[in-house]
């Protein structure tokens, strides 16, 4: 991989897309890379979390619009048919926590990426913009489906339809990221929180993903009928029997993600 790096260690992926020099802008290559990093460390079973992030100052400004028009105009569809969706679905359906450690600015598909993630924790420095409507172009990659949902409609036309820059307090505020520390905090945030995630019992976690993200769109039955579901996979689980047991011996249990 080239244009993104991958490391593994104690339970967690880290993943950085590695284009500093243009503020980690997506060109096929990071796009492609990204999708086999996402897959790589889904199929890793040493791996309980994954970490987003950005080299240098930015996590991610976005298409780059400068790649995108060399050899004419592309069909911008098939291009997140094939490019962003797939990246978006890997996130979504991945079963383990996804942690973005917001550096920099998110802008365009990058606000988008970072929203995709099961928890953001961003430096102070930086910013989120859906930067899509200043070259006239609507939300993509996700964005009409999160921001919405985490931030209520009328915010998410105005972020959408007036490219707002959301500061990293802002975005506290409103609910678009978790947690907001010094930038020269961040990296010691970020490990705490991927660390806590590393030692969860992954299974359960995993299914309290897909039922989060299944009580967003589906009915009061329909999601009493899915916890059911899920709660008799994890009620039999290894990790729900070291937990009983763990809590009646008085001491910190030990799960194994299984």
């Amino acid at each position: 991989m080239s244009a993104l790096l991958l490391d593994i260690k104690d339970g967690i992926a880290t993943i950085t897309l590695n284009r500093p020099e243009v503020y980690n802008a997506f060109n096929d290559p990071l796009s492609y890379e990204l999708q086999d990093a996402l897959k790589q460390a889904e199929k890793d079973k040493s791996v309980r979390v994954i970490v987003l992030t950005g080299a240098g100052k930015a996590f991610s400004s976005g298409q780059d619009l400068k790649a995108s028009m060399e050899g004419g105009k592309r069909n911008l569809s098939e291009s997140l048919h094939k490019r962003y969706n797939p990246i978006i679905r890997a996130i979504r359906n991945m079963p383990k926590p996804v942690i973005c450690r917001l550096n920099g600015v998110a802008a365009g598909a990058g606000c988008s990426l970072a929203l995709a993630c099961d928890v953001i924790i961003a430096s102070e420095a930086a910013t989120m913009i859906e930067i899509f409507v200043n070259i006239a172009l609507v939300l993509d990659s996700g964005s009409s489906y999160f921001l919405p949902r985490t931030v209520g409609y009328h915010r998410a036309f105005e972020l959408a339809t007036k490219a707002t820059k959301v500061t990293a307090q802002e975005a506290l505020q409103i609910g678009l990221v978790n947690k907001v520390v010094p930038a020269a905090d961040l990296d010691a945030a970020v490990q705490a929180e991927a660390a806590y995630y590393a030692a969860a019992p992954t299974k359960a976690i995993a299914l309290m993903k897909k039922m989060l993200t299944k009580g967003m769109t589906d009915n009061l039955d329909t999601v009493l009928d899915y916890e059911a579901y899920c709660q008799e996979i994890a009620g039999n689980s290894e990790d729900n029997a070291e937990g009983i047991n763990a809590f009646l011996e008085k001491r910190k249990p030990a799960f194994k993600g299984i």
